[in-house]
């Protein structure tokens, strides 16, 4: 029988990356995003996972920048609220399919499993790290301009990463 583990949101981030103007990458975050994953034991081996970002919830720390991400001619968060990742094996790790953009493709994204330790309130908490690419353009997020000294505004590659730590559920 499956343990069921739960994201704890107060201690878990998902983050990325791009390059802008081929000069600087531009950082991001999610600030709202849930997750689940059900393992036989607490190795956590061919454990399946589901996550759900809610897109609309992108941060760049810039007002302007976020509205133009969440527009049609990025996310669309208004046809496509939500991101979600599923796999049915997380080892060191995790390849699923990811549905960003209505567009669901699979990835493989590396995973550092951090150990399992108690709380101070007697919650029992694991933790993962991972880091992975994707190419934007394969779901869809194709806006660019193109630069007056060469290359484009935004690269065709995102560097995602997250710190998760989840709850065992009794």
């Amino acid at each position: 029988m499956a343990t069921k583990w739960n994201l704890d949101p107060a201690h878990s981030e998902i983050t990325f990356k791009v390059k802008h103007m081929m000069i600087s990458n531009i950082k991001g975050n999610f600030t709202d995003f849930t997750a689940e994953i059900d393992a036989e034991d607490d190795t956590f081996r061919n454990a399946k996972t589901t996550a759900t970002i809610q897109a609309n919830s992108i941060s760049t720390h810039n007002t302007d920048r976020d509205n133009h991400l969440k527009s049609a001619e990025f996310f669309n968060t208004e046809a496509n609220p939500t991101i979600t990742f599923e796999s049915d094996a997380l080892n060191d790790s995790v390849t699923g399919n990811l549905t960003v953009n209505g567009v669901t493709k699979p990835i493989t994204l590396d995973v550092d499993f951090g150990g399992i330790n108690v709380d101070p309130w007697g919650n029992t908490k694991a933790g993962f790290s991972f880091e992975g690419k994707i190419n934007r353009k394969d779901f869809g997020l194709n806006w660019n301009a193109a630069l007056e000294a060469g290359g484009v505004m935004v690269s065709e590659e995102v560097k995602i990463a997250g710190e998760l730590q989840f709850v065992k559920q009794a």
